[in-house]
């Protein structure tokens, strides 16, 4: 498993620590990285900086994702749906509007997520949206705001 898989995953863990929450996003990192120490005694794991690079960019930029994501599910409000499976998209949308890693790329992991913390229905719903936002992207004539 590559050191940015794990990264995703505990990106995705601590954005549902967060969203769950509703705490500061320095608490749900704080959080996350407490729980992985088995005993008081023992040492902090080592934070990776990609970790906090993807979930402090995705919180920054929610009002964007959440756009994005609410554009192409179809019948489904943000708020409505499960709670893996919104910061999943949230967490793939950033990188797909931030980074330089390619969408397919970005898809895949986020199936891979979906199968491991969610289930074979959230593979496909995750899938369909993931798939609109980049074919978006790839048209950026489709990407502008309702009403421009």
């Amino acid at each position: 498993m590559s050191s940015r898989h794990r990264a995703r995953e505990g990106a995705l863990q601590i954005l549902y620590l967060w969203d769950m929450r509703k705490q500061p996003v320095s608490e749900a990192i704080d959080s996350f990285y407490g729980s992985l120490s088995s005993e008081d005694c023992a040492p902090q794991p080592q934070r990776d900086p990609f970790v906090e690079q993807l979930v402090r960019g995705t919180v920054n930029e929610i009002a964007t994702t959440d756009e994005r994501i609410t554009r192409h599910a179809e019948h489904w409000r943000i708020e409505r749906m499960p709670t893996v499976d919104r910061n999943i998209l949230r967490l793939a949308v950033y990188e797909m509007l931030n980074t330089d890693t390619p969408a397919p790329v970005l898809i895949d992991e986020a199936l891979e997520l979906a199968r491991r913390f969610s289930g074979e229905e959230s593979v496909h719903f995750v899938n369909g949206v993931l798939d609109a936002v980049r074919r978006e992207l790839k048209d950026p004539a489709k990407s502008a705001p309702f009403g421009s």
